[in-house]
């Protein structure tokens, strides 16, 4: 049986792991008291201990407008740390899936994008999930990194279930319609990473996942609406009516079709994912 350990376990995607079909793989979920991965010596002793097969890599700075003030912190978790994970699971002839994200690249093309395509992010945030995509191929060969976007589920905190609980205090909402992506099921890409850590011999390299389709915020905002039988007021409006401290990539729809191709994998619609999320919450 494979062994895995899901560092950041404790985590929205980490959660998401735990409750899916694992397979025939073992997993060990790690969150930051367990393994801290700016600490090499926890890390290698977890490593040492456990000989996993695999290491899936779900921590990470996320808070985008932060970034913008801490930008060392965001570095640290987000660049320093995978850094020093490749060269453990290098050491101890480990895979590494490597969870990175749409935000590495501007969102000024109109177009999906590809693995191939210059990444150019244009935030802190952005700039330090790249630093550690490259610290990552620069270090090792046997890894797979998955960039996802605008990812979601029954766990952790999220937009989605950030609607609903503002929705129920005030009945009106004004959601932004000039950022355009795709709502990403964070069980779906858990099935998904679960599916390459089970493969005897997965092809190396930088993919992207996330769901089919695209959508503005407002989109997935009245689809979430609507798929919870909510009767909810929702104003479309620009970004500027709602400056942040951090710019927002403004098409971040990703290419999945090396994905497909080398993985064999089924990408649902957002629209069928939101409405198996919305039933099990």
């Amino acid at each position: 049986m494979k062994k895995a350990i899901v560092l950041g376990g404790s985590g929205q995607l980490g959660q998401c792991i735990q409750a899916a079909d694992t397979g025939g793989l073992e997993i060990i979920y790690c969150n930051s008291q367990d393994a801290n991965v700016l600490e090499e010596d926890q890390l290698r002793t977890v490593f040492s201990r456990e000989r996993p097969d695999v290491i899936i890599n779900c921590a990470a700075y996320t808070a985008v407008d932060a970034a913008e003030d801490e930008p060392l912190r965001a570095a640290a978790v987000n660049a320093q740390a995978p850094e020093l994970i490749a060269q453990l699971c290098l050491e101890y002839n480990i895979l590494l899936i490597h969870i990175s994200t749409d935000f590495v690249f501007d969102g000024y093309s109109p177009t999906p994008r590809k693995e191939s395509d210059a990444p150019n992010p244009i935030g802190a945030y952005g700039k330090t999930k790249l630093a550690g995509e490259e610290a990552i191929t620069h270090t090792m060969e046997k890894f797979v990194i998955l960039r996802t976007s605008w990812l979601y589920s029954e766990y952790g905190n999220n937009f989605l279930k950030t609607m609903i609980r503002v929705a129920k205090d005030r009945g009106e909402l004004s959601v932004v319609y000039d950022q355009t992506g795709t709502p990403t099921y964070a069980m779906d890409l858990a099935d998904a990473i679960v599916k390459i850590a089970l493969m005897d011999e997965p092809v190396y390299g930088i993919y992207h996942y996330s769901n089919e389709g695209v959508a503005s915020w407002y989109d997935f905002a009245h689809a979430i609406f609507t798929a919870s039988n909510m009767n909810v007021k929702l104003h479309p409006v620009l970004s500027a009516a709602y400056p942040t401290k951090a710019e927002r990539p403004k098409y971040s729809v990703l290419d999945k079709a090396k994905l497909k191709k080398n993985f064999k994998l089924d990408v649902p619609h957002w629209r069928d994912s939101l409405n198996k999320c919305i039933s099990r919450l």
